[in-house]
């Protein structure tokens, strides 16, 4: 990969990718964070793929420009709570508290983005043990272990050693969504694959999962939108 400017106001970053599965030049700019990605197939200059963008720079300047902007996580601001959002209001003591629309968070507003992570975390980890093991006994088969990240590219995975991964990020969104997405990964128990016996099992665990998967597609990339401060 090899980074360029497209200039102008303002300027644009851009990662070159050269690949020996692309057929063509092709343009990508992230729905997460606005990153702007040029595929290059092997044979085809930086030269003629940066001519390539120049030409889109319009259609590039546009998508950025209607581009949602990200949230800073702080006292005041509305933050979706399963799929409800919910106002980030201060209060006195020392826990986090939920309550009907709003989010009681004590303490200075500098670190108040640094809590709420903290706590979706531990929420998002309780939630996503309890519908793992729920789907795992309908499945009978047994995890190694569930670990909590902030992934970028996907909601979970399920590694050849029966590791769980799943987004904390998904305590964000509707029950269903995080329910299914727990189906999905543990469906790889059995099925490491995408295949039509995959689906099968995904059905049988969680049959209307084409709901939430929807949901995810059309959605999922907002909450990527809020800012936590770190």
């Amino acid at each position: 990969m090899s980074q360029h400017v497209l200039w102008g106001k303002p300027n644009v970053d851009i990662t070159l990718r050269k690949s020996a599965k692309a057929r063509r030049i092709s343009l990508r700019i992230s729905g997460l964070d606005g990153r702007v990605t040029l595929t290059v197939p092997r044979g085809v200059s930086e030269r003629e793929g940066l001519k390539f963008a120049q030409q889109k720079e319009g259609w590039i300047r546009d998508q950025l420009l209607v581009r949602p902007d990200a949230v800073q996580i702080r006292i005041g601001c509305d933050i979706p709570i399963e799929g409800q959002l919910v106002r980030i209001t201060p209060v006195q003591g020392r826990r986090i508290a939920l309550y009907e629309n709003q989010l009681l968070v004590p303490g200075p507003d500098a670190t108040v983005g640094t809590k709420v992570k903290a706590w979706l975390k531990t929420r998002a980890r309780d939630r996503l043990v309890a519908a793992s093991d729920h789907y795992a006994q309908q499945l009978d088969r047994s995890y190694a272990r569930i670990s909590i990240r902030d992934t970028r590219s996907r909601w979970g995975s399920c590694s050849s050693s029966k590791g769980l991964m799943y987004s904390w990020r998904l305590y964000m969104a509707p029950p269903e969504v995080l329910n299914y997405v727990a189906a999905h990964e543990v469906a790889h128990l059995k099925e490491m694959n995408h295949s039509p016996a995959f689906w099968s099992e995904v059905h049988n665990l969680y049959p209307d999962y084409e709901t939430p998967r929807r949901w995810l597609r059309e959605n999922g990339s907002g909450l990527h939108l809020y800012q936590f401060g770190d």
